[in-house]
Order: C-alpha cells, then structure tokens, then sequence
C-alpha cells in the first residue's frame, strides 16, 4: 500500500491544478515576471511625467499614484497567505517578499514626490508639515514601521532574529495596513470621495478579519 494520500480536491477546481499552478508559481521565470509587473506602474509613472502626459497637476497624479500602488502592493503582500491556504498554491509563498519590498519601494517612493513636488525638500517644512497634518503624521509612520520589514526580509536576518522574533515584528504589517488605510481616508475626507476608501476598506477587512477568524479556530481547537 503507498503511504501517499491521494489529493484533495477543492470544489470548483479539477484535481491537480492545485499542483499545476503551484508548478508555474515555482518556476524560475515566476520571480523575473513579477518584478517586471511590479516595476510596470513606477515605469508607467516615470515616462508619463517625462511626456508630460499625466494631467493637469502632474505633482498631484505622481504623489497620489505612488501612493495608491502602495496601498495595492500592501494589500496583494497581505492577500498570499490567504490565498495560499484557500487554493492550496502553496508556492505563492516565494514571491510574498517581492511583493512587500515593492510596497516599502512604492512607499518611499510616495513620501519622496511628497517631500519634493509639495515641500522642494525644505527638511524644516516637511517636519512641520508632519506635525500639523494628521493625514501626513499618519502615513509617515506607516512608512516608518515599514522599514525595519524591509530591512529584516532577507534570510540572515531571520537567521539572526530566529524565527519566532522575526514572525513577531512582522505582524506590524497589520499596523501598518491600518495606518496606511486611515492615511487614505483622511487624503480623500477632504474632498469627499469615500468611494475608493470604502473599497480598500473593505479589501483589508477581510484579509485582517480571516486572520482573526483563523487565530480563533486554532484557540478553539487547541
């Protein structure tokens, strides 16, 4: 008798892809495709600055773009642990450090056109800045609980933290999806477009409320 269990089909997938898909996601070209696509939105901003083709106000279009893509890089990073277990693509799970260096790339990125296009890089301005706009204090630390995960993302790091030390300073992401939301809340209060708030809002809410569902499963059958 083989000691091998037979696969476990998920309803609504045929038997096996599952081990297809995890196949294409392992494959070398995977990591080489997902940067070329995470870049595409920086190189899509770069050129449309350049020809000069992004609006009116093209400050405005480069810092809020930089500032969306980060939101929506945050929020794939966020959706491949969920996924994984969901699809049984386990695979995914080698392409979740791309994914969240790119939304710590698409931050500074962000906080960059910010302190260039709005403030000229006055350090002194931008402080104040800080100081007197909730909206800007609360994205700045977002940004700034970020690093240390970037920074940390990187196998001699987990080696050097261990990993239930690196696990731990990991879940700031939570903090900083929450921040970063609130951040995007607050940018668009002001003119009172909620319409893609609601929409980020409703994203992160299940992606954090199916991680406090899991935790309490685990409880309860611990």
């Amino acid at each position: 008798m083989s000691s091998l269990a037979p696969p476990v089909a998920t309803p609504g997938r045929p038997p096996g892809a599952a081990a297809a898909m995890n196949r294409l996601l392992a494959h070398g070209a995977a990591k080489p495709l997902l940067f070329v696509l995470a870049l595409g939105p920086f190189a899509w901003l770069f050129w449309g600055a350049w020809a000069d083709v992004l609006g009116a106000n093209p400050a405005e279009a480069l810092v809020r773009g930089t500032g969306d893509w980060t939101l929506r890089m945050l929020c794939l990073t966020l959706a491949v642990t969920p996924l994984r277990q969901l699809t049984g693509w386990h695979a995914l799970a080698r392409l979740r450090r791309m994914l969240g260096l790119f939304t710590f790339f698409y931050g500074v990125l962000h906080f960059l056109a910010f302190a260039w296009l709005d403030m000229g890089f006055d350090l002194t301005a931008i402080v104040a800045d800080i100081a007197k706009r909730p909206f800007i204090l609360v994205g700045s630390t977002a940004l700034l609980l970020m690093l240390p995960l970037a920074a940390t993302s990187f196998n001699r790091a987990i080696k050097a933290l261990g990993a239930k030390r690196w696990q731990a300073l990991h879940k700031a992401v939570y903090a900083v999806a929450l921040l970063a939301l609130l951040h995007f809340f607050w940018m668009r209060a002001g003119k009172l477009d909620f319409g893609e708030v609601a929409v980020y809002a409703a994203i992160v809410a299940v992606l954090l409320g199916w991680r406090v569902v899991k935790r309490l499963q685990r409880r309860t059958t611990a």
